[in-house]
């Protein structure tokens, strides 16, 4: 039975927990009183599930149940997790969080909060215990963060329970051991944001000029090594010591107005308003979140590859459900490998998409499955392999650019030293190609076939057990130019 987490406000950041937690085999009830909650949560949960299954290389557990209730009350009974992401006022999270405690005082309660402290959240709540920062960003379906934040009324057993719920659903909570206001992530923000206001309001720069100064340079760095690991590099062979050295004088130089703010006013509004509208506003928002949600996973993908970063949690996460799959009876179906989307180079001078893609698609599969049987990277690094022997594909349909396609594929048979397997690639519904492969497994130093290691076996066979009821593909066995059936 699917476990139940509570979303309370439906927001942008509470679309994204109530997505999060979908995607991930949670049932999520969802509370929010605006009348147009339902479509702004579906629209948010349309693009993470386009995008989160895309990080994945393991097969995605079958979605939750999503409701939406009518109360607070009818939202948090019988859930195992609460997550409270209303409006920044701490007179209505008092509200909520005691309307909650009714119902469930003893259940967690992590709050989406970007400024308050957890002592604040926890005044006059009934079980103050049970109420803690989880502070995520922005999209909650694909970042890993989520800041968590006790206060000495935390008892550490509940934290770290909520801590490792967290981890379930993929993310990667950080766990701040003295609280603050605006917490970690959010005071850098709020010192870059400080600055760049100031930037603007002085005519220095424009938004898109302060935009690109960031995404062009320093914003990729941060991105896979953080602040500090940057300026240790920055400090050549010498270090850290050395960077601090030849750096440390112009802290005193006014090269910042960290301790100044501009006058909030509606002339500074507008003038960032109106710089904001012409850089950016030939784009709806929904369309700036799927070009952000496109190039995260980009991002994220390339940092996966290297476990490095956000992309070791990606690993981390992977490895656990991989564990949870071979726990679970496999199940007689063709398994969803991969998440794949149609992109420019992939198409050639009559607009579909080349051979040579198809073939990508399908290696991309069955290299998401070899991961999941135990035969990865660090599988080969050990001397052993599988080797593609043979290769059969049809052409079933035409892809184009930016088609989502997905690859699944069905075990024919194996044994100690093959395995034959069925590919398809998808779009939605619809086959476009499938392929056909012979694997032979490899010992890579005497370059010839040999068992596969005791472990992979334990993971493939009982799901060549499961596949072995499935109907056969009619493709399957059929050589080239032999009519369809």
């Amino acid at each position: 039975m699917a476990r139940k987490a509570a979303i309370i406000g439906g927001g942008v950041i509470g679309g994204g927990w109530a997505a999060r937690f979908l995607l991930n085999g949670w049932d999520v009830a969802v509370f929010d009183p605006d009348p147009q909650a339902e479509r702004k949560i579906g629209e948010v949960l349309a693009n993470a599930r386009a995008a989160l299954p895309a990080l994945s290389d393991v097969p995605m557990p079958a979605e939750g149940q999503l409701s939406f209730a009518a109360t607070v009350t009818e939202a948090v009974e019988g859930a195992d997790y609460i997550q409270e992401s209303v409006s920044e006022r701490l007179d209505l999270k008092h509200r909520v969080f005691a309307q909650i405690q009714q119902v469930a005082p003893d259940t967690l309660i992590g709050s989406s909060t970007s400024g308050f402290k957890p002592s604040e959240l926890q005044e006059r709540a009934p079980n103050p215990g049970s109420i803690f920062v989880a502070h995520p960003f922005n999209p909650v379906y694909l970042l890993p963060l989520a800041e968590v934040v006790p206060s000495p009324q935390n008892p550490p057993a509940k934290i770290e329970a909520a801590k490792e719920i967290l981890r379930e659903i993929g993310m990667f909570p950080l766990h701040i051991r003295k609280e603050i206001d605006a917490h970690i992530a959010d005071r850098f923000l709020e010192a870059v944001w400080r600055e760049a206001l100031w930037l603007v309001k002085d005519g220095i720069a424009t938004t898109e000029e302060i935009d690109e100064a960031i995404r062009m340079g320093f914003g990729l760095r941060w991105g896979q090594m953080g602040l500090f690991e940057t300026y240790r590099v920055a400090g050549g062979e010498a270090g850290m010591k050395h960077f601090m050295a030849q750096f440390g004088p112009c802290l005193q130089w006014p090269w910042t107005k960290l301790t100044d703010v501009p006058d909030f006013n509606d002339e500074l509004v507008d003038l960032i308003a109106g710089q904001s509208d012409a850089q950016s506003g030939h784009h709806t928002i929904r369309e700036l979140e799927r070009i952000r949600d496109s190039n995260l996973i980009g991002f994220l993908r390339a940092l996966k590859e290297r476990n490095w970063g956000a992309g070791k949690v990606l690993r981390d996460h992977d490895a656990r459900r991989a564990v949870a799959f071979h726990d679970a009876a496999p199940t007689g179906a063709p398994l969803v490998m991969a998440q794949m989307q149609v992109l420019p180079g992939w198409i050639d001078y009559n607009g579909h998409m080349t051979e040579s893609r198809y073939l990508f698609a399908a290696s991309e599969t069955s290299d998401a499955f070899l991961r999941l049987i135990g035969a990865g990277m660090d599988y080969v690094a050990g001397g052993h392999s599988y080797y593609t022997a043979e290769t059969h594909i049809m052409h079933l349909g035409e892809c184009k650019l930016g088609d989502r396609l997905q690859g699944t594929l069905q075990v024919l048979g194996a044994d100690e030293k093959r395995l034959h397997i069925f590919i398809r690639i998808q779009r939605g519904a619809e086959v476009v190609a499938s392929l056909e492969q012979m694997l032979l497994h490899v010992d890579m130093t005497a370059n010839k076939t040999c068992p596969a290691a005791p472990e992979v076996l334990a993971n493939l066979t009982p799901i060549a057990e499961a596949h072995r009821a499935l109907p056969r593909p009619e493709a399957a066995g059929r050589h080239v130019g032999q009519r369809r059936a």
